[in-house]
Parts: structure tokens; C-alpha cells; sequence
């Protein structure tokens, strides 16, 4: 069984920095860290997490989309392990929706994101992918590959009125379901 991790907030230095490339996807600490992702993403209400968030420095991340309290309407789709992602293309169509993140609880803000992104990643067998994503999965891919660059969510809220507490944010949940 793969312990659980400390999910590393708002303020640590490494979710700003730019994680290194994986160069040895079969390493055992890289197999390691990837069961320890999976094995933490769960139990937060998380739809990914990505490597810097467990205080790791690596391009890698868990896409793990499916309805949690945090996101009832998520699509389900296995957990996936992300590795090297790079973007190939985005649409141009922009859509607004609320994000919030394991290292940043307790809030929510307003996010645009491309609806539709082409990747390519190796998986953790070390297979090479090109897909494409839509929707709520492009958003969790666009929102994880961020935390690969530095970025949080809120660095992409265009406007300090379009962030709200968690807990409103559950409260107006509830209300239009």
C-alpha cells in the first residue's frame, strides 16, 4: 500500500519553480512517487495532482477525473500518470469555469482555459501518447500542467472579484443542483 502524501500549499517555494524533466520513467522512486500520487489524490477530493504538489520536482502528474464533492459533474475516467506532457495545440474557444486546488484550500476562483488542448505524455510504462481532451478533462490537464510551470490557478483569475471561499462556493453548488 502507498503511503499517502503532505500536500504542499500556497507559500512553499517549489510550487513556483519549474519541475524537471523525467529522464528514467521506470526508476523505482519514479514508480514510487506515481503509486504515492494516486494514493493521495483520492482520499483529498482531488480530480489530479501533480508532482510539485508532494514537494517533488518533476513533470509528471495524475489525471484522475470523476465526481467528487469538490466536482459532482466530473466525468470518470481511470487515473492516468502524466509524464513529460508537453501541449501541441489549443482551441481557440476560451471557457470560464471555478478551480480550485490541493494547494490552495479553501478557495475557488473564476479560470479561463482553452476547451480543447492536443498532448502528448508518456504514461508510466513509458509509452508515448497523443490525445486529445475536452471539457472538464482539458481543464484538469491545462490546470496540473501549470503546477509542471510555476503557475497556480489564481495567477490566471482575471479579476479578484471572480474568487470566493470554498465553503460559499458549496454552499452555491448546492443551491443550483
Amino acid at each position: 500500500m502507498s503511503k499517502i502524501r503532505e500536500i504542499a500549499e500556497l507559500g512553499n517555494p517549489i510550487l513556483r519553480a519549474i519541475a524537471q524533466p523525467v529522464t528514467k520513467v521506470h526508476d523505482q522512486r519514479i514508480q514510487q512517487l506515481i503509486d504515492e500520487m494516486l494514493a493521495t489524490v483520492a482520499p483529498a477530493n482531488g480530480v489530479g495532482i501533480a508532482a510539485p504538489q508532494l514537494a517533488e520536482s518533476h513533470r509528471m502528474f495524475i489525471l484522475a477525473s470523476r465526481p467528487t464533492l469538490r466536482y459532482p459533474h466530473a466525468p470518470t475516467m481511470e487515473p492516468t500518470a502524466i509524464i513529460n506532457p508537453h501541449i501541441i495545440d489549443r482551441s481557440d474557444e476560451m471557457v470560464k469555469d471555478w478551480e480550485g486546488c490541493l494547494s490552495v484550500p479553501g478557495l475557488r476562483g473564476l479560470v479561463p482555459r482553452n476547451r480543447a488542448i492536443e498532448v502528448e505524455y508518456t504514461d508510466r510504462y513509458g509509452k508515448l501518447h497523443q490525445q486529445e481532451f475536452s471539457d472538464f478533462v482539458a481543464r484538469i490537464f491545462q490546470h496540473e500542467y501549470d503546477h509542471l510551470e510555476g503557475i497556480v490557478f489564481l495567477d490566471r483569475v482575471e479579476s479578484t472579484r471572480e474568487i470566493m471561499s470554498d465553503r460559499e462556493y458549496q454552499k452555491q453548488l448546492v443551491q443550483h443542483l
